[in-house]
């Protein structure tokens, strides 16, 4: 920085000789530049105080003298350096630096004089000798020094906001007396605390009143697994640690508050005066706690475009607190912004453009003030402010503007569920006390109702071992296995259990085979226990690949940085360009999911439960992403009836039941009904596989050796038992017919037996898993419909809040205004940096991922007899036997910036598919291939850049785009193409120790092979079959590449308009939806403190509320970005 500027100042040259008598410090002339690193530019130069009189002698003359008096620490600093530097290069302005043995040792009257202090406490500073000497000389206080004592109180922090109207979040204190902790208002619950009557459910946050007090904690709710995150003050790498901990602490007083879910970043704001505010955004501590880092070891962080609102809010903060120099941490979240901290005095670390326009700003305060009274002459300069640039993109570009996925959950345990009818007068105080009676329903799911459940089984079973003829009905069986599963675990986590309890008026109509024959008559409650269907750790690992992977489908996704592939996308997203939302149904298994892909997508470490809390909105909005299994619809009812009747049939099957089950001639049910044959035999053969299953597993119980086994995810052989058992009782109905119903159930344990417990070496298990897959093939999808036009009925009833939502995801793409936006000046290296790329994630259970593809097969979307394209994907979609777990439907909207904004062309949809994870025994020939990831032409075969080695690939070619004019025929041999697109790529993954320890170190994320044609196979055995047996998942396959938004647009109106009750059931889902406050997290705060009215009566009224949605942002990394490639042709196949 060493430019020159006029001149020695005046008395520099006494100066020079009279080096022996140190006094203080003055920067900072510049021919003295070298004089080594510690003093980084400052450099000393030492006066006698009579010097300086002699200086004040002639007033034309006088120099304004900045004092800086700070701890060395900081007075030293590299930020401080820079600025003081560029402070120094005003003619009329000299910097003294007060040393540190002088502050702590000498009196104040000491001290060197200044027209000017910036002074500003720390660790070990003596704010009240510096109080002392601004009384003694009175100078221009840049920061406040009496405020700076509210700074190191929380408390006063808070309540100086809240005078100032200043939105922040909902808080009590908790004052506790340290000679006894004992006495204060604390109540502590399971799920939340009560402070001074106030209630925080979890997830709250704990702060020590202390401001220098970093021990921050979040408590998190047992519904999301429980436990806390605790922050400190950076160590190394980390910044916070998970903690099974949930309860709260019990000595030192603290603030309660409630915790806002803001994405998973925090953003900092730095003003210098109430005009002037940097803001920049980090990952937030809370999230996984490792610090992200630059090559030269410093946090990453990301400058960010303030909205007016919280331009108005740093202006109140630097007011308020009286602080010119002021730093404070915003939260966005729900559309507002709250203030959670406040830290005084504080300097942006390394940036230049900071640097300049502090010292800027500073340097004209002062001389606006002072110069008066010093009879310099001075006017103010006249700045041409943030000159707005407009960068454009060269060459026929297409910018990726949105991504829309729908996934279905990972790898589950199978699902479990028990009936028992009761009418023991404690179940009914039971469903008295938690509301039941004004519905009829009760849903149990808190551990402490789970625990009253456990407690009534526990008691009723101790009474029926002491005397056998008591009046107890529930059966003892049942009770047992209502005790053993409510046990597993040795705890209650709300995610995998939950009972349910319906009234009955006059007890239960006698039908299944389970029940005895004698009946009582009066009231009774059906208890419905359900367990099972939690992700396992394999579901885990396939979720996290796959966000891994999806990371590549982003521009600048495919470049190597910092070590794992898809920087692209994770500078976008801290950037605040990236505009994601994750929303998962309320399952424990779906959010899990979505938290382990985030995890995944975003690069993040450690423990789900943070990140579920933080980045994933629970969407059981009316419907969204959640169905009500127990509300079928008519059509449902009678598409099952016929279903039953059908497959009761001991013949086998009929020309004229080909037409009737298979009337779509999808061959994937053909080919089902061929290994059928006859249902009823093939039922037959099922059941006694199953009998010989149950009675291999019983000999393994008398077995003392296996007795005690453990089987995977800790279920044991009793546990096991008792799953075959029970479909073994309810798959044969008393009369010998088969409960169809049962099938999904039956292959769902197969699969997971045979894929996970595959060491047990059971007989038969193969048979059983391939014929029961033949059944389940052909019963599943027809549960949503056997013709045409059931299918798109039931996929109605379930599916249109979902295709208005992404109706309107597809819609707001070009108004982007209210979305917080990257400042331009920083974005060297960002493509386009107004722009955002908007991501909508939907993770959801089989039904939904069923009826999306049903609508979007059956709906009328394109003509197969028309477009080639799409009647090749329709026929590959009906080879598809199974929509298996992590099945993907992908919708991409791309903007040619080159056409006209209002023409067709301008917006481009694709749309691709992967039906998830593959079989246990899926050979590479009865898979149905589709034609790839963005099929490219043939000639990309032999451009394959090496594997690890990618560089070619940022040198390439920046535009590489999909030529829009036309529909990609396969087969072209066309050098058009090439020049534009990258065929087939490889990438590396990041190889964690996860996977090391496993013995595979690096593993391919993307199939090497760009299949032009279906008899080309791709090259298997990328998966990750070898380690843990955690099946590889499709590659994704693109349906259609050249769709206009308007097709899509007119196309879902229609879709949804068709359904006229199913639209009004839709503009009540979406009213709620967009309601500004319910977007909120899964665990939606109370609304906050504010007192500066909503923010939506700001927005003008012409945007509808919904307008602006917060973008989100999580996890940093910087670097230069390679040229972005937008659409490489990809082919994702993903391994562990």
């Amino acid at each position: 920085m060493s430019e020159p500027h006029d001149g020695p100042g005046p008395g520099e040259e006494q100066g020079r000789s009279l080096r022996d008598v140190p006094r203080f410090v003055v920067g900072c002339e510049d021919d003295e530049q070298d004089m080594g690193q510690t003093e980084a530019g400052m450099k000393s130069e030492m006066f006698r105080e009579e010097d300086m009189e002699d200086v004040d002698e002639s007033p034309s003359e006088r120099q304004i003298v900045v004092g800086i008096c700070a701890m060395m620490k900081k007075s030293k600093s590299k930020p401080m350096t820079q600025i003081l530097e560029r402070l120094c290069k005003f003619d009329y302005i000299d910097v003294v630096i007060f040393l540190e043995e002088v502050i702590l040792e000498e009196p104040v009257e000491k001290w060197p004089l200044c027209d000017c202090l910036i002074s500003f406490h720390s660790k070990g500073f003596p704010l009240d000798k510096a109080v002392e000497y601004a009384k003694l000389r009175n100078p221009l206080l840049i920061n406040d020094l009496n405020m700076q004592y509210f700074i190191q109180d929380r408390r006063e922090v808070y309540r100086i906001l809240q005078e100032e109207g200043i939105d922040l979040p909902r808080y009590a204190v908790l004052n506790r007396d340290p000679d006894n902790p004992e006495e204060c208002n604390l109540v502590e619950g399971e799920d939340h605390v009560e402070v001074n009557g106030e209630v925080f459910p979890k997830p709250f946050v704990e702060k020590p009143v202390c401001a220098e007090d970093h021990n921050v904690y979040i408590y998190y709710p047992t519904s999301a697994g429980g436990g806390s995150q605790r922050l400190f003050r950076k160590i190394g790498s980390r910044s916070s640690v998970y903690s099974p901990e949930s309860s709260v602490r019990k000595t030192g007083s603290y603030i309660y508050e409630e915790f806002m879910p803001t994405d998973g970043t925090d953003v900092k704001v730095y003003t210098v005066g109430p005009d002037y505010a940097h803001a920049e955004a980090r990952k937030s501590p809370a999230l996984d706690g490792k610090v992200e880092r630059d090559s030269e070891g410093k946090e990453i962080r990301y400058p960010v475009m303030l909205t007016a609102m919280e331009k108005l809010v740093a202006r109140k903060v630097c007011l308020a607190f009286k602080q010119t120099v002021c730093g404070f941490d915003l939260l966005r979240a729900n559309g507002h912004s709250f203030v959670c901290d406040v830290n005084g005095f504080s300097f942006v670390k390394n940036s230049m453009k900071y640097y300049d326009d502090c010292a800027k700003v500073l340097g004209n305060m002062v001389m606006r003030e002072l110069a008066p009274q010093f009879h310099i002459p001075w006017s103010i300069p006249m700045e041409a402010e943030d000159i707005p640039i407009v960068p454009t993109t060269s060459g026929t570009m297409m910018e990726l503007r949105c991504v829309i996925a729908i996934i279905r959950h990972g790898d589950r345990t199978p699902k479990q569920k028990m009936k028992m009818e009761v009418r023991h007068p404690l179940f009914f105080e039971l469903f008295e006390k938690y509301g039941g009676y004004k519905t009829g329903k009760l849903k149990l799911k808190k551990p402490k109702q789970l625990q009253e459940v456990l407690d009534i089984a526990r008691l009723l079973l101790v009474e029926l071992v002491q005397h056998n003829d008591c009046e107890i009905e529930e059966k003892k069986s049942k009770l047992e296995q209502l005790k053993t599963v409510l046990e597993m675990y040795g705890h209650f986590s709300g995610i995998n259990r939950k009972v349910q309890l319906t009234y009955l008026r006059n007890g239960q109509p006698k039908a299944s085979s389970e029940e005895e024959d004698y009946k009582k008559d009066g009231p009774s409650l059906l208890l419905v226990l359900k367990w099972g269907g939690e992700l396992t750790p394999a579901g885990r690992v396939q979720a996290e690949e796959l966000g891994r992977a999806f990371r590549c489908m982003y521009p600048g996704g495919q470049g190597d940085y910092a070590g794992f592939p898809g920087c692209g996308l994770l500078r976008l997203h801290s950037t605040y360009r990236h505009d994601l939302k994750i929303y998962a149904s309320d399952e424990g298994r779906v959010q899990m999911t979505a938290a382990a892909f985030a995890k995944g997508l975003l690069a993040l470490e450690g423990e789900l439960t943070p990140i579920l809390v933080q980045m994933v909105k629970s969407a059981n909005m009316n419907g969204l992403l959640d169905s009500d299994s127990d509300s079928l619809t008519d059509c449902q009812q009678k598409v099952k009836a016929r279903l039953h009747e059908i497959m009761q049939k001991n013949q086998e099957f009929t020309q004229d039941d080909y037409q009737k089950l298979a009337s779509t001639g999808s061959p994937s049910l053909v080919n089902s009904m061929k290994v059928i044959e006859n249902p009823v035999k093939t039922c037959d053969k099922v059941y006694a596989l199953i009998q010989s299953l149950t009675s291999q597993i019983r000999k393994r119980l008398e077995d003392p050796k296996s007795a005690d086994l453990q089987l995977y995810h800790s279920e044991t052989l009793e546990l096991m038992l008792q799953r075959w058992s029970k479909l073994e009782r309810d798959f044969r109905t008393k009369n010998g017919r088969y409960d169809i119903s049962k099938i999904p159930d039956i292959y769902d344990c197969i699969k997971y037996d045979s894929q996970h417990n595959a060491s047990l070496g059971l007989e038969d298990t193969l048979d059983l898993f391939r014929l029961s897959r033949a059944l389940a093939d052909l019963v599943i999808p027809q549960e949503y419909g056997i013709s045409k036009a059931e299918k798109l009925d039931i996929a109605q009833a379930y599916c249109v809040p979902l295709m208005k939502k992404i109706q309107l995801d597809l819609q707001r793409t070009h108004e982007d205004e209210a979305v917080n936006k990257l400042h331009p000046l920083y974005s060297r290296g960002v493509m386009s940096p107004g722009r955002h790329v908007r991501t909508r994630l939907y993770f959801t259970s089989e039904s939904h991922v069923h009826s999306l593809l049903s609508i979007f097969r059956y709906g009328g979307l394109l003509d197969e007899e028309r477009d080639q394209q799409w009647k090749q994907a329709m026929d590959y979609l009906s080879a598809v036997t199974e929509l298996n777990y992590m099945t993907q439907i992908v919708i991409m909207l791309y903007e040619d910036n080159n056409k006209d904004p209002s023409s067709e062309e301008r917006f481009h949809v694709e749309l691709h598919f992967s039906p998830g994870v593959k079989g246990c025994d899926d050979d590479e020939e009865n898979v149905p291939l589709g034609f790839g990831f963005r099929p490219a032409s043939s000639e990309n075969q032999d451009k394959k850049p090496n594997q690890g080695s990618l560089e070619d690939l940022s040198q390439d070619q920046p535009d590489q785009a999909l030529p829009v004019s036309e529909p990609i025929n396969i087969q072209r041999r066309s050098p058009m193409i090439r020049n534009r697109k990258t065929g087939s790529m490889e990438v590396l993954s990041e190889t964690s120790p996860t996977h090391s320890s496993k013995g595979c170190t690096s593993h391919r994320l993307f199939q090497s092979c760009s299949r032009q044609s279906p008899e080309i196979k791709p090259a298997s055995g990328l998966g990750f079959e070898g380690c843990s047996m955690v099946p590889s998942i499709f590659p994704l396959e693109t349906l259609h590449n050249s769709l206009s938004l308007k097709q899509v647009d007119e196309f879902l109106n229609t879709v949804c308009e068709s359904s006229s009750e199913a639209h009004a059931k839709t503009m009540k889902a979406l009213s709620s939806l967009f309601d500004s406050q319910s977007q909120t997290s899964l665990y939606s705060p109370q609304q906050p403190l504010s007192s500066s009215g909503s923010e939506t009566s700001l927005r003008p009224p012409s945007q509808p509320l919904w307008h602006g949605s917060i973008p989100s942002s999580a996890v940093s990394s910087a670097g230069p970005s390679s040229p972005i490639t937008e659409s490489s042709g990809l082919n994702f196949s993903f391994s562990e």
